[in-house]
């Protein structure tokens, strides 16, 4: 149009110049300016026209391929596009119309195209101007927001009932499908699956990370007094061996390091008390369980009699019957049948053959039982044999250090809550209860996996979870924050300035806490996890909860209390009471659709 205006303006002033010719000559020249003022109106609201229809193609074919852009390469893109545009546009007044797309995802996603065509002038000809070029573009621009969801989900015992683990699996595949295709590009949307029981499983190849807690002896934190962990895995996991090495057993006495380093033993096996030990002892002779006894070991003439006392007192007669020496003959008198009665009566005793018991001295060798304190040492396993779970953060014997004063510990110490928050793991201080302890958990469930876009990977794991041991939600829950955040097991991708980011936790279990590193109380599990739920919402992180109750448990107000988003906390839309295990399915389907509005077009 510019072109136009800019010939018609320079005509205009080569006639105003003029000054020769006669009237008819000027009024003949004076119609051209007229015939194209009136030409240009024209042939201007024919390219309008046009330009409108393209303008329209052009929005509609930017929409159509924008469904596709990321997974097309350029030429399929600009091939789809002129497919798309050529079907969309088809005026009878222009020609030549041709199309460029240009797809970007820096600083947001966008497709621009840029079309143009020609359109043949019907009254500018006159004044050399045959053509006139239109022009237009259309951009369709993504939402600049991100998202990264962790999923954390409980793999306990309990989820084997009522088909839970199944329908789990199937509303976990369900929903990485719906993710996957909501982001346009790798990192749209990120997501991490951490699932629980009384521990969480970080991988064993990360033996040797230091952000592992093995179980250091002495000082337990920089400012905390000297004691010995015997809970950890180094204290738990190895052999207890003497000095040149050999390994003394595996029962229950030599199994940890704390049985083992107290290790003292009798020479005789079956005492384990000092005192029993040297009271007792062996015999070179069996059945005798007391040194006089074997000491005094012999045999005697007659049977029955198995010491040398009873054996010389003893005897046989002669006289069937009779057992006494005494006794062994007759009386004259009949009615007096023992020889001491008979005399005394004036009697007349005759008595009978008396054999008395012969003793043959065979003595046995006494050995009394020796105490002795073994000269043992404890060897903890190769860590490379850890199956890769790790209990809550903390200190060995509670979640939070007792500061001390003197010999005596007061004032606890709420800084160092790290089963509640996400400060970094710090081995280098160190600080030991800032680190994930080491487990040889027997009921480890499936490695967790941090922000991922894998989305294989991700459901292989999904489909290998299996149901088994106790629950600590609260675990879960700390480490699929951190999984956001990144740090110690995990590394989260740095957030791009040009988009904005909304993190998510979808917590998932089917039972009330039950076992957590210190103790079995649920309440007490119940007030720790309740402090890590308000500083995530602290955070700007937003929380679902999802309480699986098919077995009329009570509802959680815990997990009531923990839904919610930034600013609005608690909020009861975040919290899902199933009553049945196929809810699982429908409820992710819910939440993953409302996670995947990413876009917002423009």
């Amino acid at each position: 149009m510019k072109s136009v205006w800019m010939k018609l303006r320079s005509s205009l002033r080569a006639f105003c110049a003029a000054r020769g010719g006669n009237v008819a000559i000027t009024f003949a020249f004076a119609t051209i300016p007229i015939i194209a003022g009136v030409g240009f109106a024209v042939d201007y609201s024919k390219a309008n026209q046009v330009k409108v229809a393209m303008q329209a193609a052009l929005d509609s074919t930017a929409l159509m391929i924008s469904k596709e852009a990321a997974k097309d390469t350029s030429d399929q893109l600009q091939t789809n596009a002129t497919n798309y545009f050529n079907a969309l546009f088809k005026p009878r007044l222009a020609s030549g119309a041709t199309i460029t797309v240009n797809y970007t995802n820096q600083g947001g996603t966008q497709i621009v195209i840029n079309g143009s065509a020609t359109v043949a002038t019907s009254f500018l000809g006159l004044i050399g101007i045959n053509t006139m070029t239109v022009s237009s573009s259309s951009t369709v621009k993504w939402g600049t927001s991100r998202l990264r969801v962790a999923l954390v989900l409980d793999n306990t015992g309990s989820m084997a009932d009522s088909s839970k683990i199944d329908a789990l699996k199937t509303a976990t595949h369900n929903l990485l499908t719906q993710l996957q295709n909501a982001a346009s590009v790798n990192g749209d949307v990120y997501v991490s699956i951490i699932p629980f029981v009384k521990d969480v499983n970080l991988g064993p190849s990360e033996w040797n990370s230091d952000w592992i807690y093995w179980g250091t002896a002495g000082t337990q934190d920089a400012a905390s007094p000297n004691e010995t962990d015997n809970t950890s895995w180094d204290a738990n996991n190895g052999t207890c061996q003497d000095q040149g090495g050999t390994i003394l057993g595996t029962s229950s006495s030599y199994k940890t390091r704390s049985s083992c380093r107290t290790k003292s033993s009798c020479s005789i096996s079956g005492y384990t008390s000092q005192n029993s030990c040297t009271n007792a002892g062996s015999c070179s002779l069996s059945g005798y369980t007391t040194e006089s006894s074997c000491t005094g070991a012999g045999s005697c003439s007659l049977s029955g009699y198995t010491d040398e006392n009873s054996c010389t007192n003893a005897g046989s007669c002669s006289m069937s019957g009779v057992t006494s020496q005494n006794k062994c003959g007759t009386c004259s008198k009949s009615q007096y049948t023992s020889r001491r009665n008979c005399t005394n009566n004036n009697g007349t005793w005759s008595p009978a053959t008396w054999t008395a018991g012969q003793w043959t001295a065979t003595p046995g060798t006494w050995t009394g039982g020796i105490w002795s304190t073994a000269s043992t040492k404890w060897v903890p396993a190769d860590h490379n044999t850890w199956n890769g779970c790790v209990m809550d953060r903390g200190y060995p014997a509670s979640p939070s250090y007792l500061t001390v004063s003197g010999s005596n510990k007061s004032g606890a110490d709420t800084i160092n809550n790290f089963d509640t928050n996400v400060v970094q793991p710090d081995p280098v201080t160190p600080k030991w209860s800032s680190l994930y302890a080491a487990e040889q958990y027997d009921s480890c469930p499936q490695a967790a996996m941090g922000l991922s876009y894998d989305w294989t990977t991700m459901n292989q794991l999904v489909t290998n979870m299996s149901p088994a041991g106790n629950t600590n939600q609260a675990i879960g829950l700390q480490l699929g924050w951190m999984s956001l955040v990144g740090g110690g097991p995990f590394i989260a991708p740095a957030k791009d300035p040009n988009y904005t980011y909304t993190d998510v936790i979808i917590l998932l279990t089917d039972g009330m806490n039950t076992q957590n590193r210190w103790t079995s109380t649920q309440s007490s599990i119940d007030a720790r996890e309740q402090l890590t739920c308000n500083n995530i919402n602290a955070a700007g992180v937003t929380l679902y909860t999802i309480q699986v109750n098919t077995g009329n448990d009570p509802t959680s107000s815990l997990l009531q209390n923990c839904a919610g988003s930034p600013g609005t906390y608690p909020d009861s839309s975040k919290f899902f009471l199933l009553k049945s295990a196929d809810a699982i399915v429908t409820t992710f389907n819910q939440i993953g659709t409302k996670l995947s509005n990413l876009y917002v077009a423009r």
